[in-house]
């Protein structure tokens, strides 16, 4: 692979950067991910512990995984139109010392407010970082190479479930759950560190304003990708917000066996990642159709078939392949409904995407709250049905388009 260079703010180029620099540069960003969507996701390991440490139902504690969801949604749009001729490194490090904060400020909370505090500065950094990062790949190695680090950077989307959820509720049962929020701040700074020294200078290529979100927003391929996103991942975080409640009241599982659980969750979902990222470039209509498939079998099959350890891992693992395939899918279709406007197609995705985590949380909490894990599962089950339905129903919009199967 030949070296490439980066245009600098004034518009003269960069110095060349070797194979190896552009793709540290690439890691350095995934890590970035990797470390925001541990910090979104760990309270799903450590929900029962924070709630009963601060006396709030497992409900109530889910508003830590609906907080950051909804101010996600809400600052992608705003920040990055706000920010729009801002180096793009700058403000990488700037959203991830801003992640360091949030985590250090859970750790140290003295009042489960200041925890919901905490997560709106997640939420704000979710939606800054990810809807910069998330298209970012094609700009730190060559356009060759540019689907597989796309695959690398969503890596870190499984790889947070695989390693940071299991190690993170790990520290939880051993040293408790603040120490599990220190250490994430801790790998916060690191990556800041490594960001500020991998990444080249990365000055604006399109300024995305709101106008601009405006215009791609009304694409119909835009339409197709927001509807199917909201109802795949409403299917899966109106569900595995609770797996923990449902592991220990379902399965009658353990602490120990809980963390497994989760561990083998996670390594499907890489591998699903990595299966649905080989394919999505061409089919992300088929791929998006065959991981909901599996959602959707999991989590109706689970009440049934989970009550046993067994089964509980199982059906696990054919969740968290369909899961990991879900975030990948869901970037390229939107990608390709608006390949002029990149980083406008990255902002609605991760509006779209954070959105609807914040709105399955409060709605499986609701449901947990007066029924039963159990009902949860059957209600996403049945979101997934109907995310299959439209599937089937949205007609392809042409050879080349995102609906073409």
């Amino acid at each position: 692979m030949a070296a490439t260079s980066t245009a600098s703010a004034d518009g003269a180029a960069a110095p060349p950067r070797s194979p190896l620099s552009e793709w540290l540069a690439v890691v350095s960003v995934m890590l970035g991910i990797f470390t925001i969507v541990t910090t979104e996701i760990l309270p799903i390991g450590l929900l029962t512990s924070i709630g009963s440490g601060f006396t709030v139902s497992d409900g109530m504690a889910g508003l830590m995984m609906a907080m950051p969801g909804l101010l996600a949604a809400v600052s992608a749009p705003l920040v990055t139109a706000a920010t729009a001729r801002i180096d793009r490194r700058r403000l990488l490090c700037g959203f991830m010392a801003l992640l360091a904060a949030a985590n250090f400020l859970a750790a140290t909370a003295s009042d489960y407010r200041l925890v919901l505090i905490s997560r709106v500065m997640v939420g704000i950094t979710i939606g800054g970082f990810w809807s910069i990062a998330a298209g970012l790949a094609v700009r730190l190695v060559p356009p060759a190479s540019a689907a597989r680090a796309t695959a690398v950077v969503f890596s870190a989307v499984p790889l947070g479930s695989v390693l940071g959820v299991p190690a993170g509720t790990l520290v939880g049962d051993l040293a408790g759950w603040r120490t599990a929020f220190l250490l994430l701040g801790a790998l916060s700074v690191a990556v800041l560190l490594m960001l500020l020294v991998l990444v080249p200078p990365l000055p604006p290529v399109h300024t995305t304003r709101l106008r601009v979100l405006g215009g791609t927003v009304r694409r119909v391929g835009i339409h197709s990708a927001l509807l199917l996103t909201f109802l795949a991942v409403l299917a899966h975080f109106g569900t595995y917000t609770y797996v923990t409640p449902f592991l220990e009241r379902v399965t009658h599982a353990g602490d120990g066996l809980i963390t497994t659980l989760l561990l083998l969750y996670g390594a499907a979902g890489i591998a699903g990642n990595f299966l649905g990222g080989s394919r999505a470039a061409e089919h992300p209509r088929a791929v998006l159709g065959c991981a909901v498939g599996l959602i959707a079998g999991a989590t109706l099959a689970l009440p049934l078939l989970g009550r046993w350890d067994v089964g509980a891992a199982a059906l696990l693992v054919l969740w968290g392949v369909g899961y990991g395939a879900v975030p990948v899918a869901s970037q390229t279709w939107f990608a390709k409904a608006a390949p002029d406007a990149p980083e406008a197609a990255s902002v609605l995705f991760t509006a779209s995407f954070q959105a609807t985590i914040s709105i399955g949380a409060l709605l499986g909490g609701a449901v947990l709250d007066r029924t039963s894990p159990s009902t949860v599962m059957l209600l996403g089950g049945a979101t997934g049905i109907l995310t299959l339905l439209v599937l089937r129903g949205r007609r392809p919009e042409g050879p080349d388009g995102p609906d073409t199967a």
